[in-house]
């Protein structure tokens, strides 16, 4: 998003502002705040104790799944979940709404409407798959209920886990 911020909002800059060295630094930051975000994740479940039915009920090791399965009190990492996802998943989503908020503004001061068009097509596609993406997320992760079943959980997983990445490369493909 920030790519696409940069290169509609300040063309004429984009080469400087969008250096080796920040794309760099943006890559490992990211690596960075995911490998200790999981691995905060994988120590919190260590501690817990599971003594009933060790069978998860999804295609993947699923957090939500495995603390459903736990017979120790789960509260501190359902605390955890929520106060990370926070930080994790709606700061960067507002920061991506914003940024396209900002595109938006000066999409429409575009004099031309081939220009429009392509600026719209090209952020049209990001936004819809950062959209599908984080909705699924936030959906499972930030407004948990005790009413979803399995196959609802186990469906918006497969959202985020496999059609959002299946569909990226379609996409980008078509559209750029």
């Amino acid at each position: 998003a920030y790519d696409r911020y940069v290169a509609i909002c300040f063309p004429l800059h984009y080469t400087t502002i969008m250096s080796p060295k920040l794309c760099l630094a943006l890559v490992a930051l990211s690596w960075v705040l995911t490998t200790f975000h999981a691995m905060l994740h994988t120590l919190l479940m260590a501690r817990l104790c599971f003594c009933a039915d060790n069978v998860i009920p999804h295609f993947f090791c699923d957090m939500s799944a495995l603390l459903k399965l736990s017979c120790s009190d789960t509260r501190v990492n359902e605390m955890v979940i929520f106060f990370m996802g926070g930080l994790i998943l709606v700061i960067p989503f507002a920061l991506i709404i914003m940024s396209y908020a900002r595109i938006l503004s000066s999409i429409l001061k575009v004099p031309s409407v081939g220009g429009i068009r392509k600026a719209f097509s090209t952020c049209g596609s990001h936004l819809s798959m950062v959209s599908l993406f984080y909705g699924t997320i936030i959906g499972l992760y930030l407004c948990p209920s005790a009413s979803n079943s399995t196959v609802k959980e186990t469906v918006m997983a497969m959202m985020y886990t496999v059609v959002t990445p299946m569909l990226n490369p379609i996409i980008y493909t078509l559209r750029n």
